[in-house]
C-alpha cells in the first residue's frame, strides 16, 4: 500500500519534474526563457507533454482523458474498476489500473498530473492521493462528496503547491465574463435575488425511490468492492451504476451536485458571494418519503427548492439564491417577449434596475427589459478571457498561472453546493451556517453528515 495515506503531504518537487509558477505573468501568457533560469534540468518546458494518468475511463473521465490528450498531453496509465470502460480501447498503449492507489504507487515517478473522473464518492480519496502523491489534478465536479472532504481537500491543495482545477466548464466561457462585465457596470443596479435552477432530477436518473430489493449477479467487467470505495457495503445492482448513481445519497449528490457547479458558480463568481449565512429546503414529499412519514435518505427528494441567504460583501447588498429543480421553476419575468422562456438549466437575476438570465455552462447572458442590452455595449471587456477550461490546466502544469477554477475558488463553490445537499435532509428548518467551523449551530444532529464513515482501509 501506498504512503499517501500518512499525515505528510511530500513537497512538490519530489515530482518527475519540477513546475514553477511564474510570478507576475499576465493570464494565460507565456514567456519562453533559457532552461537553466526557469528551474535547471528539472523544469517542464512549455514544449513539452504533460504526462497525465486518468483515474475513471467512462463517461465524463474518459471525455476529459481524451480533451486533454488532444491538448498535448501524454496518456501514461488509466484507472477504472470497469474493464469496459471507454478510455481503456481509446488509448490501448496507456497501462491499465482497476485501484488508482496501485497507479499512483507504480507510476507516481512517470506522472506529472492526474485527472479525476469518478462517480462523487470517489473523488476525495482520489484526489487527495495524487495531491500526496505531488502531482497537478484535475477533478471533476463536484469537487467532493462532503463538506469536510472538500475543506480538507481544498487546503491540502494550498499547501502542497499543486496545479488544481475543477471540472465546471463554463466558468471558462465568453458568457461568465460577460455575465461578471454587465454585473459589476451596474447594468442591473443592485443585485439582491438570484435564481438558478436544473432539469435534472427524474429526467437523467431516478429519485425519490428505496433500495433495490433483488440482487443480481456483478458483472465480470465489474470490481464492485473497488467502485464503492470508501463507502459502506451493499449488493451490486444496475440502478447504482454505470448511470444513475447520482440520485443515491451514498455515491452522488443530486441534480444540485451535479449541476450547481456549472449553474451557482456564475453568481458566486459575479456578486463574489461567499459562505451563506443560512439554507433551507423544501421538499416534495410524495415518493420520497415511506411509510409513517420517515425520511427515505436513500435517494434525493422527486422535486426541492433550497434557498440560502448570503450577508452584504462591503457596500454589496445582501442576496437571497433560490434553487429549483425536479421540474421546478421560477416565474418566468414579465418582461421576457411572449412565446419566450427560460432555458431548462440556467440563472435569473434580479436587480434595482433590471434583470438578466442565461442558460447553465456560462451561456451567454440576457438582459431585462432589451434596452438594457444597448447599455451593454458600453461596458468594456475588462477581464482577461481565458483559452479555455482544458488548456488553462495543461498550461498550468507547464509553470503557467492559476486556472481559474482552481480549488481555492472550487472549493468554497462545491461547499456552498454541498451544505444545500445537506438541506435535503431536514426540509422545512431554517439552517443557521458556522462556515468557519463547518457545522450547523442551530440543529446540531446533521454535523454527523458533514462527513461519511469511510470503510476499513480507506481514508484522506
Amino acid at each position: 500500500m501506498s504512503t499517501f495515506n500518512g499525515n505528510e503531504i511530500p513537497h512538490h518537487a519530489a515530482s518527475r519534474r519540477g513546475f514553477l509558477a511564474f510570478a507576475g505573468v499576465s493570464a494565460f501568457a507565456f514567456t519562453v526563457v533559457p532552461r537553466h533560469v526557469l528551474g535547471g534540468p528539472g523544469y517542464l518546458a512549455p514544449s513539452e507533454a504533460v504526462n497525465l494518468a486518468g483515474i475513471g475511463a467512462g463517461g465524463m473521465g474518459g471525455g476529459d482523458i481524451s480533451t486533454h490528450a488532444k491538448n498535448g498531453a501524454q496518456i501514461v496509465a488509466i484507472c477504472d474498476v470497469d474493464d469496459n470502460a471507454g478510455a481503456f480501447k481509446a488509448f490501448p498503449n496507456a497501462r491499465r489500473y482497476r485501484d488508482f492507489r496501485e497507479l499512483i504507487d507504480k507510476e507516481a515517478q512517470n506522472l506529472d498530473a492526474l485527472t479525476v473522473g469518478t462517480p462523487d464518492h470517489i473523488h476525495a480519496v482520489a484526489t487527495m492521493a495524487a495531491i500526496k502523491a505531488g502531482k497537478h489534478v484535475y477533478c471533476q465536479k463536484p469537487l467532493t462528496h462532503t463538506l469536510h472532504e472538500c475543506r480538507e481537500i481544498t487546503k491540502a491543495a494550498k499547501l502542497a503547491g499543486v496545479m488544481t482545477q475543477m471540472g465546471n466548464q463554463g466558468h471558462a466561457t465568453e458568457g461568465a465574463r460577460l455575465t461578471n462585465e454587465w454585473i459589476g457596470a451596474g447594468i442591473l443596479g443592485d443585485v439582491r435575488e438570484v435564481h438558478v435552477w436544473s432539469d435534472r432530477a427524474g429526467r437523467l436518473w431516478k429519485q425519490g425511490i428505496d433500495r433495490p430489493k433483488d440482487t443480481p449477479p456483478v458483472p465480470a467487467s465489474l470490481d464492485w468492492n473497488l467502485w464503492l470505495g470508501p463507502i459502506r457495503e451493499r449488493p451490486y445492482h444496475p440502478m447504482y451504476t454505470p448511470q444513475g448513481w447520482r440520485g443515491w445519497r451514498d455515491f452522488g449528490t443530486g441534480a444540485l451536485g451535479d449541476m450547481g457547479c456549472h449553474i451557482i458558480d456564475h453568481p458566486v463568481w459575479a456578486l463574489g458571494l461567499g459562505a451563506p449565512t443560512s439554507v433551507e429546503a423544501s421538499v416534495t414529499l410524495d415518493g420520497s418519503y415511506l411509510e409513517g412519514n420517515t425520511p427515505n435518505f436513500e435517494t434525493y427528494p422527486i422535486a426541492s427548492i433550497i434557498t440560502y441567504e448570503f450577508p452584504a460583501r462591503g457596500a454589496l447588498p445582501p442576496v437571497r439564491m433560490t434553487w429549483y429543480e425536479g421540474g421546478l421553476m421560477p416565474p418566468t419575468p414579465l418582461e421576457m417577449p411572449s412565446g419566450t422562456k427560460l432555458p431548462d438549466n440556467g440563472v435569473l437575476y434580479v436587480g434595482s434596475q433590471g434583470k438578466m438570465y442565461h442558460s447553465s455552462h456560462g451561456g451567454m447572458p440576457r438582459l431585462l427589459p432589451a434596452a438594457l442590452e444597448e447599455q451593454a455595449k458600453l461596458v468594456p471587456k475588462s477581464m482577461e478571457r481565458s483559452p479555455g477550461h482544458y488548456e488553462e490546466w495543461l498550461l498550468a502544469c507547464k509553470g503557467g498561472p492559476k486556472p481559474i477554477s482552481n480549488f481555492e475558488y472550487a472549493g468554497p463553490l462545491t461547499e456552498i453546493v454541498l451544505l444545500g445537499v445537506l438541506a435535503l435532509r431536514a426540509p422545512g428548518q431554517r439552517l443557521e451556517w458556522d462556515s468557519e467551523n463547518l457545522k450547523v449551530k442551530n440543529v446540531p444532529a446533521l454535523n454527523e453528515f458533514i462527513h461519511t464513515e469511510y470503510r476499513k482501509g480507506w481514508s484522506l
